[in-house]
Formats: C-alpha cells, structure tokens, sequence
C-alpha cells in the first residue's frame, strides 16, 4: 500500500509539471478553461491523478477555480503585476547580490557563452529564443547565490509570472535594453560588485514592469470606446473581479 501511494504521488507530479508547460506554452491559455475530459484523453490518465495536479496548479496561483463552473487558467491583472513584481525585484536582486559574492572564475566562464547566445538572439529580434536564453541567465544567478530558501520564493512567484511570460519584449526596443542590462550585471559579477549586481538587477525586473505598463496603456488606447470597453478596462485593470 505504501508503494501504491508513491507511485500515485509521481503520477500527479508529473501531470502538473506537464500542465504548466502547456500553460507556458500557450496550449492553455490565459482564461481557458480546463477540459477535464480532453486533458485525460490527451494525457492517456485518469480523473483523480488530473484532479491532484489542478489543485496543485491552484495553490500555485496558475488556475483558479470557481464554483460550479471548474478550473480556468489564470489571468494577471495590472494590480497583481504591480504586487508581485517590486517582490521579485527584491529577491533576485539579492539572489545576484549573493551570486557576486560567491561567484569563482569558472563559474565567470560558464555564464559567458550565456551572454554570448543571449547578445545573438537580441540582434536578430528572436524573442522566443532570447527569453529562453534570458530565462536560462536568471537561473544560473540564482543557481550561484546557492540559497535555497531565496531559490524557493522565486520559484514560486516564476511560475506564477509565467502566465504573462516574455509579454513585457514585445515593447519597441526592450529586447535590446534587456539585453544591455544583463551585460549589465554580468559585468557587475565579473567586478565581485554585490552592490551594482543588486541594484541593475532590481532596475531589470522593474523596467519590465514598466514596458508592461505601457503596453496595456497601449491595448486600451486601442480599444472601442464605450460601456463596454470601459467595464473591459476595470476589470483588466482589477477593480472588478471576474
């Protein structure tokens, strides 16, 4: 019985590790509803190990769940990026405070093809494949501060930002500033600067915040005006909850 209850565990795991790369991916989208019919067709599982992953989404912040209606990928509105984000510029810049404390000349050679590929990416306007180099920098920072605790409140606020995922480089020029302000930090890492890496860190996360500020400025500017794009813009704004 012991035995059937691990293998139960593993199976749920790794169905909600499978669903949030389809969230990530857009095969969810923000909004959708969960087919709880299809995914076990798709997925070739039964309803209980689904049922155990969707609760593990919800309780990460990836789904919500209403009453009477089921799951639904979640949506961030503009107050839940305004929270979320000053934390997690708070945290990864202690995360590249930490890492320019303890980082070692290997580590400095590892992290420089990294650079190298993300430079590559941002020159020929690749935003998929400079967010997944962009992504890939974060982690190995945050890999270096060696802080588990740190490690473990990013990880969780990551999956939750997932949902908006490299929205923020669709701005006129953010691919290219990204990118001078990742060299930005490196060079403050290669310096053994805690300070500078901190601060350029915490200056990244928020210039994302900002361009995401200017682009939903930019949707409703865009929008018809009338009642029912101003109720569209309380609720995208979060005043109304939907």
């Amino acid at each position: 019985m012991v035995t059937a209850r691990i293998v139960q565990k593993i199976l749920y795991q790794e169905v909600a590790d499978r669903l949030r790369t389809m969230i990530q991916a857009r095969e969810l989208r923000a909004g959708e509803w969960i087919d709880e019919v299809q995914l076990t067709g798709v997925l070739g599982i039964s309803r209980t190990p689904l049922r155990e992953a969707l609760k593990v989404l919800v309780a990460e912040g990836l789904l919500r769940l209403e009453p009477r209606r089921g799951c639904f990928v979640n949506e961030l509105s503009t107050r839940d990026l305004d929270d979320i984000f000053p934390l997690m510029a708070m945290l990864e810049g202690r995360c590249a405070y930490e890492a320019a404390s303890k980082v070692t000349d290997q580590d400095l050679l590892r992290l420089e093809p990294m650079h190298q590929q993300l430079q590559i990416h941002a020159i020929a306007g690749d935003i998929d494949q400079y967010y997944a180099s962009n992504a890939q920098i974060h982690e190995a920072i945050q890999a270096l501060a060696d802080n588990r605790w740190l490690s473990d409140l990013i990880d969780n606020l990551r999956q939750v930002l997932s949902l908006s995922r490299h929205k923020s480089l669709a701005y006129p020029g953010r691919v290219n500033e990204s990118c001078a302000e990742h060299l930005a930090i490196f060079a403050a890492l290669k310096a053994r600067d805690p300070e500078g890496a901190e601060a350029i860190t915490r200056k990244h996360l928020m210039r994302q915040l900002e361009a995401l500020h200017i682009l939903d400025e930019q949707e409703l500017a865009t929008e018809p005006s009338g009642p029912v794009s101003a109720m569209s813009a309380l609720v995208k704004q979060g005043d109304i909850q939907t």
